[in-house]
């Protein structure tokens, strides 16, 4: 694994000669605790993947393999899921108090432009996956 990918451990759901789909879990950082079972804290999501199927691809259905993404694109989808939107909070905020607008009216506004964000990279959710492609190793 080279330092600028990002991977992750999974197994083999789903094989079309189109797509795989692969099932990873993604743990908190508490999930190895010995106590998490008690605590309530940590937490567990299982979630799927869906890949190009690679036409020379030796895995089979069951099998794990480990989910590869290059780390710039992680880090894209970073700046894309979380910085953005808080610029667009943060400078809609303080220019609109500025501006000496209600202050619930500035929370309103500042929600709602961060809403029709998250709108516009739904729907644009198709050209998004075409820059985000995941790709499979062997474990």
């Amino acid at each position: 694994m080279s330092k600028n990918e990002i991977s992750h451990i999974g197994r083999v759901k789903e094989m079309t000669p189109e797509s795989t789909v692969v099932e990873i879990i993604s743990s908190s950082a508490c999930s190895a605790c010995h106590a998490k079972g008690l605590c309530g804290v940590s937490e567990e999501k299982v979630k799927e993947i869906e890949v190009p199927t690679d036409p020379y691809a030796t895995w089979n259905v069951g099998d794990e393999v480990r989910v590869m993404l290059r780390q710039t694109m992680g880090l894209k989808a970073v700046w894309i899921s979380y910085v953005i939107p808080l610029l667009i909070l943060m400078i809609l905020i303080l220019t609109l108090s500025a501006v000496k607008l209600h202050e619930a009216l500035v929370g309103l506004v500042s929600v709602c432009a961060v809403a029709v964000y998250y709108l516009v990279i739904y729907l644009m959710k198709d050209r998004l996956a075409k820059d985000f492609v995941f790709y499979l190793k062997e474990k």
